[in-house]
């Protein structure tokens, strides 16, 4: 990882945005804690998924659910078989690896997927030996990453920490579907946490032990699922794709969404591939060449998936295209898995006939996809850092400042600061030059600065500043809440405000 990667971590650090958990003790691999800003700005872009995804259909709807579950249900869910990757311990050191990392840091090309014994092979090829003692690694074997635990006091009934917040969906889903007058599609999301046992936890979020999921369980009768989600709605939308055999390059193609369901793509698995890249491009404003979907094979893709895309944004401090989702279409291996676990009819009756639903995942790590926001969005010069956060994520909506510490401005200024905190995310600072409080505001994303000068105390009006073109106009204290929130949610121009005055 290069001077990028240390660069926002410095600045993540230093803001309060996030750091190694337990860092008092020397850190706890695979663990960070949000500080002040991070936590604010995870909340903000939950609130933004949840606001575009629930509002997808009329029959979606936020549940919570436990994040401790009973060995059977994980059984019956193929985790406890199946939830794998590939140790590989040094035979000097003892240190562990994961053999496809291993792999793809001499290759740079992606190696999941391979077997025990073609890792073995494929670094034996390779001449590959531990990265950190030089010394010979020993075979490679599977490796469950789920966290067991004991429950009660005898520890008989075994339990794991869950893997991913889909299976509380898929566990809910008669009990919801019977609550919600029995009709599809039904859609169930769950924001909270996840836990897996990774073995060599990395690149600041990207790979975690505990990090946090958004997900969002379609299920949908397979035989109306086109007609339920019609693809006139997204016909225009040119969806920016590398299939299979492209995700190696550092690019993607505008792939026609006819085009794409010409390719053998279910219509309604496109629909929500176009509506996914509309989240990305107008909610969350990641450029557009810097997003894409890329396509698993056969071999790749986990075996209960019948068609996967990884979502993926192009991240400097992560040396590409790095994957922060994927849309799965999973079809009933869930539902029917459970049934016959739980020996329960999982069934549902639509006009007439029994249906076993099938699934379509939209996943999200929202760890993730905060760490490429915040790596979009750094811009390091030699006259300034600013951070590009779109207007509705920023964990300070506006600073407020006193251009001077007397003369009544502070006094001033805090009235309005306060009248401000009513309903938005405002910041009160007096120290230091004014520069130097923009330069803060920069920082940490704050798209707006109010400064209280002389003026104010004569007309009422406060000097407000933008943060990516540094343009200052004067507005009315008296309505800046109002102006703000037109601002933040778009609906007003910075430029209409007025000409641009003096910068302070």
């Amino acid at each position: 990882m290069g001077s990028r990667y240390d660069d926002l971590l410095s600045l993540f650090v230093r803001r309060g945005f996030l750091w190694p958990a337990v860092d008092l003790y020397g850190g706890f691999a695979g663990f960070y804690d949000y500080g002040h800003l991070g936590a604010a700005l995870k909340r903000k872009w939950e609130g933004v998924w949840l606001s575009y995804f629930l509002g997808l259909g009329d029959n979606y709807h936020l549940i919570d659910t436990t994040t401790i579950l009973p060995e059977a249900s994980l059984k019956a869910s193929g985790h406890v078989d199946h939830f794998t990757d590939i140790l590989v311990t040094c035979t000097k050191c003892k240190e562990s690896h994961r053999g496809d990392q291993l792999i793809e840091a001499v290759t740079h090309e992606e190696a999941e997927g391979l077997t025990p014994a073609e890792v073995d092979a494929k670094i034996k090829e390779l001449g590959i030996r531990c990265p950190k003692c030089k010394g010979e690694l020993g075979p490679a074997r599977p490796f469950n990453m789920m966290f067991p635990l004991a429950v009660g006091p005898s520890g008989r009934d075994r339990a794991f920490l869950r893997p991913e917040t889909a299976q509380g969906a898929y566990l809910n889903f008669k009990r919801e579907f019977e609550a919600l007058r029995r009709k599809l599609p039904l859609g169930l999301a769950i924001v909270g946490r996840a836990y897996r046992n990774e073995i060599s936890p990395r690149q600041g979020t990207y790979r975690m032990r505990e990090f946090l999921q958004a997900e969002l369980q379609i299920f949908f009768d397979p035989e109306t699922a086109d007609a339920e989600f019609p693809p006139g709605s997204i016909r225009a939308d040119p969806i920016r794709v590398a299939l299979a055999a492209e995700k190696h390059e550092p690019s993607a193609r505008d792939r026609a969404p006819a085009d794409l369901i010409a390719r053998g793509l279910p219509a309604f698995y496109v629909h929500h591939l176009a509506l996914v890249q509309r989240f990305y491009l107008d909610r969350l404003q990641v450029p557009r060449e810097r997003f894409r979907f890329a396509e698993l094979d056969e071999r790749e893709r986990a075996f209960y998936n019948k068609v996967h895309f990884d979502i993926q944004v192009d991240q400097g401090s992560l040396g590409g295209f790095k994957e922060v989702g994927g849309v799965h279409y999973r079809t009933d291996h869930d539902l029917a898995g459970h049934a016959a676990g739980s020996r329960k009819d999982l069934s549902v009756t639509i006009d007439g006939r029994k249906v076993v639903p099938h699934v379509l995942e939209l996943s999200f790590g929202v760890d993730r996809n905060l760490w490429a926001l915040l790596d979009l969005g750094y811009e390091l010069s030699p006259s300034r850092a600013v951070l590009h956060l779109p207007r509705p994520l920023a964990p300070v909506a506006v600073g407020v400042f006193p251009l001077l510490s007397k003369a009544g401005l502070p006094e001033r200024a805090e009235s309005i600061y306060r009248q401000l905190r009513g309903g938005l995310d405002a910041l009160y600072d007096e120290a230091g030059s004014i520069g130097k409080r923009y330069a803060r505001m920069d920082e940490v994303g704050a798209p707006f600065c109010a400064t209280v000068d002389h003026a104010t105390l004569e007309d009422g009006t406060v000097t407000l500043r933008e943060r990516d073109s540094t343009a200052q106009v004067r507005v009315a204290s008296s309505g800046l809440a109002a102006t703000l929130r037109d601002l933040i949610e778009g609906r007003t121009d910075f430029q209409a405000l007025g000409p641009a005055v003096e910068r302070n």
